[in-house]
């Protein structure tokens, strides 16, 4: 198995170390052979979002550079969950942690090789948590842990006053404890995460040192920020989940398309496999005519298809352009067209309820605040239905006009777009 020898100069051009151990020494060992690496997912939720794609992606540079990964899917800690600056977690049982598991895994999978010289690994904590003695825990684990360097964390410090409980001030022993395990089993040198996972990964050097003597590794990458410096990771509907049921693949390349110009070449670089020179290029156009929009559309288009296949892309695509009259409405799938329009904000009509008139409708779906202003939408020839003007404020549609089966298309000028959904008998 060759080695890309490129492969650190190349995470830190696309800024994906905040923070390291010893570089110097890294550098070498990744230089000198196939380093055996892991990187943990706790299941606390059903579906892993856009901090955990950092994580997935960067082990598929590892990978592709010659290393070897073991993705760790946390049964165990998935059932403490890491302290939260907001406060206490809500504990999941056995089982839900169980399910979150395995979809947690079937997101994994697709992204990483498991066969060839350095394929992949998928390990479970609970298989070596859950028979360990609590003596044996605090002997052998507990031990090696000073409590005032653990007071020192600053999500502990900020949860101090507050209150925070045994379970999760421990948390930082069991994820320790799974570098050690993977050590000593599997020969694995090198662990990374999130930066707000600094203080874990060091407790699984340290504890590797402090058990075994040996030198490991680590480095965290940075977290995504808006320009504003609030987080990435939310929309107005919740998280970016990459489970398609919780968000779906054209609410998720509408995400990536709205990405500020001042971000998206950062994000060019952390979540796609373009080259300098590609993404260079793209820097350039964005800067000439940002009114374009060249690296958004390139950002959205790499990255839902990574997430969800070229297909469920080209679908978000030709949505995205037909709702803005740039295609044709019933050439989309009614399950594309139904994400589409109930993501812009739908409305509904029950059936047997009569039908409203293009006034009414423009004010039912919030494309007008009042219908006098939607009879002057309507007069000045900004009111669309399907895309097709529409000159009478009192028009009334009709089954024939009906897409997908029951929902109406909505536009106001050339930006704003709704769907009214008729249900009928």
């Amino acid at each position: 198995m060759s080695i890309d020898p490129t492969l650190l100069d190349d995470l830190e051009w696309r800024g994906l170390i905040a923070h390291s151990t010893d570089l110097d020494a890294l550098r070498e060992a990744l230089g000198q052979g196939s380093v055996r690496f892991y990187v943990g997912f706790d299941p606390t939720a059903p579906s892993l979002h856009m901090g955990s794609l950092v994580q997935i992606l960067t082990a598929r540079r590892l990978q592709e550079a010659g290393h070897t990964p073991y993705i760790l899917v946390g049964g165990a800690t998935g059932m403490i969950g890491d302290p939260k600056e907001s406060g206490e977690r809500t504990l999941n049982s056995l089982d839900t942690v169980k399910d979150w598991v395995e979809k947690v895994r079937s997101q994994i999978e697709p992204f990483l090789s498991f066969e060839g010289g350095n394929a992949a690994t998928m390990v479970n904590n609970y298989d070596w948590t859950a028979s360990m003695s609590v003596i044996d825990f605090l002997r052998d684990i507990g031990k090696h842990f000073p409590v005032n360097r653990m007071l020192a964390r600053e999500v502990v410090r900020s949860r101090l006053e507050a209150g925070i409980s045994y379970t999760e001030f421990s948390y930082v022993l069991l994820q320790s404890m799974d570098f050690l395990s993977l050590h000593r089993d599997h020969g694995v040198t090198l662990q990374f995460g999130g930066s707000d996972q600094w203080g874990n990964l060091t407790g699984g050097v340290e504890l590797v040192r402090r058990s075994d003597g040996d030198q490991v590794h680590a480095f965290a990458t940075p977290l995504i920020e808006k320009a504003d410096g609030t987080k990435y990771g939310k929309t107005e509907s919740g998280a970016l989940w990459l489970d398609p049921e919780m968000m779906s693949p054209y609410a998720f390349y509408q995400f990536w398309l709205n990405v500020e110009d001042e971000k998206v070449v950062e994000l060019l670089k952390i979540f796609t496999f373009l080259d300098r020179d590609e993404i260079a290029q793209l820097e350039a156009q964005t800067a000439e005519k940002p009114f374009l929009r060249a690296g958004q559309r390139a950002l959205a288009e790499h990255v839902t298809t990574l997430v969800h296949g070229a297909e469920e892309t080209g679908h978000a695509r030709a949505a995205s352009a037909a709702l803005f009259g740039g295609g044709d409405l019933r050439t989309l799938s009614p399950s594309t067209l139904a994400a589409a329009l109930t993501e812009a904000g739908a409305a509904r009509v029950d059936a047997g309820q009569e039908v409203p008139t293009m006034v009414d409708l423009l004010v039912l779906s919030g494309l007008a605040r009042s219908k006098g202003e939607a009879r002057r939408t309507v007069g000045e020839g900004g009111a669309y239905l399907n895309n097709e003007r529409i000159e009478d404020p009192d028009f009334v549609p009709s089954d024939a006009d009906l897409i997908g089966g029951s929902w109406l298309v909505l536009r106001r000028g050339k930006k704003k777009f709704a769907g009214v959904e008729l249900a009928r008998t």
